[in-house]
């Protein structure tokens, strides 16, 4: 079973992505900033990660490029209500870059295409 690590600060939304997910044969790993996922980076092997930009602390932004310090192997994909970002060098870093709807389709679709199931 594939793990993702998805980094998510409002709850609900992580619930409703650990749900879908799961539904989809993945297992998920849950943290709500930046300093804890850099945690579970070092202790435990993920296939992807799937992290906001804007969160308490540390932004997506700057747990990317610490990740890539850590782990350059690991997938990484931007799950963002800000599309202003999108044009921030600093996010091409990350493998994909998805806009939050209430559909998780397109965010299914990119975790298909960068690990399978």
């Amino acid at each position: 079973m594939k793990k993702i690590l998805l980094i998510e600060d409002d709850q609900a939304l992580s619930l409703l992505y650990e749900e879908e997910l799961n539904k989809e044969g993945y297992s998920l790993a849950i943290v709500h900033d930046a300093d804890s996922a850099l945690e579970q980076v070092k202790k435990e092997k993920f296939d992807l990660i799937i992290t906001d930009i804007r969160m308490p602390g540390k932004d997506g932004i700057e747990l990317i490029a610490n990740v890539m310090g850590l782990r350059k192997d690991i997938p990484i994909i931007i799950n963002t209500a800000y599309q202003s970002y999108k044009d921030d060098f600093m996010t091409w870093a990350a493998d994909a870059y998805i806009i939050k709807s209430s559909s998780l389709d397109e965010l299914k679709s990119k975790i298909k295409e960068l690990i399978g199931t």
